[in-house]
């Protein structure tokens, strides 16, 4: 059998990066991780970067890469067009764009935009999660994508029909460490668990109040206050309003559908939003995002004809 690596797989994002030699069946031979995503690596050389990372996992000099995320946005290495959706999930994987004066082949998949006048969107990266997620080939899918921007796609047919970002993560973020919440959670906020009873219940409030969660905000300071509320508490209720207010507001915009919702995602933010669609009645079927994204990768590598088919 040969395990020899056919491709080099990257997913480069703001602040890390993951590479993985892989075989033309899929499998990971070589996996390399670091603090060199696009904010280091604009500084550092984008090529030099990645040269370095190919060296230390025994990369030959001739072998393809196929890099995904942020080293393609208008800041990256070299910008990679947004495909218009609706679009083919093959098709927007084909676009991938080559990296010139290279003495390899690197190409770097688009990202999406839609640009509908009321509801603009734009994600890189995600569509490769997409690619790796094993969607069935018909059907409409619906598909959870957490993270700082948390993306939420419709999938119809093995095409992206559209998709809607909440910014949940980076919302915790700013209200933890920039707002009247800061006094409430403390300096460093406490990492919240799915059995956190305080982070159902107010995952429970985000709810049923249909995602309104700007008039309950101040209520976490409130409870501090006059309830004893500790800060550990105040960081669960924090992240149950906030996951439990996009899941109502997506849930709103898309519907529930018969199918369950596809949560991509991996580690204790995957465990919590597994938690809170199962609060909020949806059937979840999971899939680890590590795994979706090289898949999609190695997708990616096979529609640009950068390693064969698989047999």
């Amino acid at each position: 059998m040969n395990t020899a690596p056919a491709v080099a797989a990257v997913d480069w994002g703001t602040t890390r990066l993951r590479a993985w030699l892989i075989d033309a069946s899929g499998k990971v031979l070589a996996e390399r991780r670091g603090d060199d995503g696009l904010i280091s690596a604009r500084e550092k050389g984008f090529a030099g970067v990645l040269e370095g990372h190919l060296a230390a996992m025994g990369a030959a000099p001739s072998l393809p890469v196929i890099i995904c995320g942020m080293a393609g946005s208008r800041q990256g290495w070299l910008e990679a067009p947004y495909v218009d959706v609706p679009a083919p999930i093959g098709a927007i994987l084909a676009g991938a764009a080559r990296v010139p004066a290279q003495g390899r082949d690197i190409r770097i998949v688009p990202g999406l935009a839609q640009r509908l006048a009321d509801a603009p969107d734009v994600m890189r990266g995600e569509e490769t999660q997409l690619a790796g997620a094993g969607l069935p080939a018909g059907g409409r899918h619906l598909v959870c994508m957490p993270g700082t921007h948390s993306k939420w796609v419709v999938v119809e047919d093995g095409a992206v029909a559209g998709f809607g970002t909440w910014p949940t993560g980076e919302l915790f973020s700013v209200l933890a460490e920039h707002s009247i919440l800061r006094h409430s959670l403390g300096e460093h906020p406490a990492a919240v668990t799915p059995d956190n009873v305080f982070f159902r219940q107010w995952c429970e409030r985000a709810l049923g109040e249909g995602g309104d969660v700007t008039s309950k905000l101040f209520a976490i300071r409130a409870a501090g206050l006059l309830q004893g509320l500790g800060a550990a508490e105040a960081a669960a209720c924090l992240s149950g309003l906030l996951i439990g207010g996009e899941i109502a507001s997506a849930r709103r915009r898309y519907g529930a559908g018969n199918a369950p919702v596809v949560l991509v995602a991996s580690g204790a933010l995957g465990a919590l939003y597994a938690t809170a669609l199962d609060v909020a009645g949806l059937a979840v079927r999971i899939v680890d995002a590590d795994e979706a994204v090289r898949a999609g990768l190695v997708e990616a590598a096979r529609e640009n004809g950068m390693i064969g088919e698989k047999a």
